[in-house]
């Protein structure tokens, strides 16, 4: 029933005449058409080509081959000479679609194509109207090559050719003109997440090439590209700054913690894995160096120089007085100078202009000077102040008897304290007191040049862990401003900073 149906629609709309006349215009067309001929009226003027194109999207751009891959609609029109008809001969019909194998067309090709089959756009029909124009519409996959500026890596623009013409036909047989004066068509571009696109100027170039005297004519369409920076900012840039932060706060990790060494060396292997990604994206070229690649140089030059420092800080920290002796050069930059000008002080020694400006040599008599009046320096020396005294009036130490009076007892005791040899005359029973007294001298000398050598000691370890901790805060200084300088010039030195 419902074939029924179908058959007696069919037969009440109204038959079509047009195939009859498409097929009978098609014989007439191609009966005598030669692929291989120019179609023009006069074979001494040129056969104008109107050469455009559609950009659909930027598939990939390919720094470390250099290679860009876009999606393109080329547009090319010409009017074929003997491709024309009168369409009220054939029913009506004003235009056709013809396979481009049976018709001739424009060998126009991407001279810088890097594809596998060098032409990667699929042939599609042309339509040709009643009066001889044809348009021609090939879709395709383009892979051309574009050489990457890396300088402003990965805040860069990129500039990439695509420059298309006949492959053997002259400016004088085939004269290119381009379609819109303003470039490419870019009213169907699908946006790139990489890459924003900013521009794509097309211009027309007659060049002269050293193999033929014949000029040939080009169109040239450069597709302006600019890199978004949002993704290499927060991946690439971001964790180098945080990173680099880190070895800053390596120079106010005690020494005596053990992890200073450790957490330097640990930076510097993180900077070097960010650099290797950075290298794997990047060409292998030397014009140029990115400016991202010179950013991670910078700051791993400072992780490098942070863990030689280091080095010298451990050093300094565990040297002891009885190996090193500090130069008169380190007392004066490490303990005077440098701490003056970090505001730096020590307990119990406070360190102004007047202190540094005071000599070694000073600063050295006022130490012995403030020895020589401690108590215990005052006995150890009695033997040298009376040894040289001269002997009291009315002294009896040489005969034996010792007189009336105290005074006279305690002169004679105190020479023959420092006299062994008048101690017959004081009497057998002083001269073992003598000799106990002496040994207990020699004691407390000995006693005393020990702890006066310790205490010397002491004060020197205690100077090299103090220049230890001038050349840690020097350094924490020094290389926060490199750190600084080096991210705000990096950062300002960009054509631009983040392009979303």
């Amino acid at each position: 029933m419902a074939l029924m149906l179908a058959l007696a629609l069919m037969a009440l709309l109204p038959v079509s005449e047009q195939g009859p006349h498409e097929k009978r215009l098609l014989n007439s067309l191609l009966a005598s058409y030669n692929t291989l001929e120019r179609p023009v009226a006069n074979e001494s003027e040129p056969l104008e080509v109107k050469f455009g194109l559609t950009l659909q999207q930027i598939i990939d751009v390919d720094e470390k081959n250099q290679l860009l891959i876009t999606n393109i609609w080329l547009s090319l029109e010409w009017n074929d000479y003997n491709l024309r008809w009168n369409d009220s001969e054939y029913g009506g019909v004003k235009d056709l679609r013809i396979t481009p194998n049976k018709l001739w067309k424009p060998d126009v090709l991407m001279y810088n194509s890097a594809d596998e089959g060098f032409d990667g756009t699929y042939q599609t029909n042309v339509v040709v109207r009643n009066n001889g124009s044809c348009l021609y519409v090939p879709p395709g996959i383009f892979k051309s090559t574009c050489k990457i500026d890396i300088t402003w890596f990965p805040f860069d623009d990129q500039h990439c050719d695509m420059k298309f013409g006949s492959w053997t036909y002259d400016g004088n047989q085939l004269d290119l003109v381009l379609k819109d004066e303003a470039g490419g068509d870019l009213s169907d571009f699908i946006t790139n997440g990489e890459w924003y696109l900013i521009g794509m100027p097309g211009k027309k170039n007659t060049i002269t090439y050293a193999c033929c005297p014949e000029p040939y004519v080009d169109v040239t369409f450069t597709i302006m590209i600019r890199r978004r920076t949002l993704y290499y900012f927060f991946n690439l840039i971001v964790p180098c700054v945080l990173i680099s932060s880190m070895a800053l706060l390596g120079f106010t990790l005690p020494p005596d913690s053990g992890e200073k060494l450790t957490l330097g060396v640990t930076i510097l292997l993180s900077l070097t894995v960010f650099l290797n990604l950075v290298a794997e994206k990047m060409p292998s070229t030397s014009d140029a160096v990115p400016l991202i690649g010179t950013y991670f140089n910078c700051i791993m030059f400072m992780v490098a120089s942070s863990v030689v420092l280091t080095v010298v800080v451990l050093n300094y920290h565990h040297r002891t007085a009885d190996i090193h002796e500090m130069p008169q050069w380190i007392k004066t930059v490490f303990l005077q100078w440098l701490p003056w000008i970090l505001r730096m002080s020590r307990p119990g020694k406070k360190i102004t202009r007047k202190t540094i400006m005071m000599s070694n040599r000073m600063r050295e008599l006022e130490l012995k000077e403030r020895s020589s009046k401690s108590l215990l320096a005052n006995v150890l020396d009695i033997d040298d102040d009376f040894r040289h005294a001269p002997p009291p009036p009315n002294s009896t130490a040489s005969t034996g008897n010792l007189g009336p009076g105290c005074s006279i007892f305690r002169t004679d005791f105190r020479r023959s304290f420092v006299r062994p040899s008048t101690m017959e005359d004081v009497g057998g029973g002083l001269g073992s007191h003598h000799r106990e007294l002496h040994l207990i001298l020699r004691e407390l000398q000995f006693i005393t040049a020990r702890m006066k050598k310790a205490d010397e000691e002491a004060e020197l370890i205690s100077d090299w862990k103090f220049a230890a901790m001038v050349v840690d805060r020097f350094c924490l200084f020094v290389f926060t401003l490199f750190t600084i300088i080096a991210t705000v010039a990096v950062l300002l030195s960009a054509p631009h900073i983040i392009v979303q």
